[in-house]
């Protein structure tokens, strides 16, 4: 079974060419996958990829799944975790490469918005890819997670789905890393897709009604099982960069090392 929703540009590797970068996005069907995680993916994450991750309270919905998920049994990886600031910081840029100077086996940058892109105009949103391309420019070693904006209620039509489909289509056509926050959201386990919720998302309270789900202290603006579900896709993007691939090939220049 496929679960990774991966748009690649794959490398023909039975003909021994070196694999191209490859497009990398986490969304919502890659939530399931983490029930597959070899027993080897924990601390190869640990041991390769330092992870430094800037955000806000939207932001903070990762962690909570993460520390969610360390109350299973599954300690976290190895996390420098910034509750600071977000992607609406126009310092953003300068915070990261600060950080870098001080922190040079970083392996992995990661920073979430806050509401930002429910108003952000294109050349706001070409500001930011343009930032990032520039970092991965200057630090090709280190792998930077792009991020989309989290719901609004605002719908398919609004400017949040503009922009976050700007963000989509830019990493998908230049080989980039996304954790599509907004799309983990919008769909329940079983698939129904939600866009014209909010980042409270109600759906959430309808399927643990009915199903058993599992509980916090607090998902900041949200449901726990949504803190819960993001948690699980950051551990599969984690687990795809040390080289975990379910059900299919490994993509190539995303790897830090390869295998267990």
């Amino acid at each position: 079974m496929r679960f990774l929703f991966v748009a690649v540009c794959l490398a023909v590797a039975s003909l021994g060419l070196a694999a191209p970068a490859s497009c990398l996005v986490i969304d919502h069907r890659d939530v399931a996958a983490f029930a597959a995680l070899p027993a080897w993916v924990p601390g190869a994450v640990r041991a390769r990829l330092p992870l430094y991750y800037n955000h806000t309270s939207h932001g903070s919905q990762l962690v909570t799944g993460l520390d969610m998920l360390a109350t299973e049994g599954l300690p976290g990886p190895t996390l420098d975790d910034h509750y600071e600031t977000d992607l609406g910081n126009d310092d953003w840029p300068t915070i990261t490469r600060d950080y870098l100077a001080g922190h040079p086996d970083t392996a992995v940058v990661l920073w979430s918005w806050c509401g930002q892109l429910s108003w952000y105009d294109t050349a706001a949103v070409q500001g930011y890819l343009d930032r990032m391309a520039a970092l991965e420019a200057d630090y090709p070693h280190i792998r930077f997670v792009y991020m989309t904006g989290h719901l609004d209620g605002s719908g398919p039509m609004g400017t949040l789905a503009a922009n976050n489909e700007a963000i989509r289509t830019y990493c998908r056509a230049n080989a980039r890393i996304l954790f599509d926050f907004a799309d983990i959201e919008t769909y329940a386990p079983d698939g129904t897709a939600y866009p014209d919720g909010s980042d409270a998302c109600q759906w959430c309270q309808d399927w643990c009604a009915a199903h058993a789900c599992p509980a916090c202290g607090d998902c900041a603006h949200s449901h726990c099982f949504n803190c819960y579900r993001k948690g699980r896709a950051l551990w599969v993007l984690l687990a795809r960069l040390v080289g975990w691939s379910p059900g299919g090939p490994a993509v190539g220049a995303l790897l830090l090392q390869d295998g267990p």
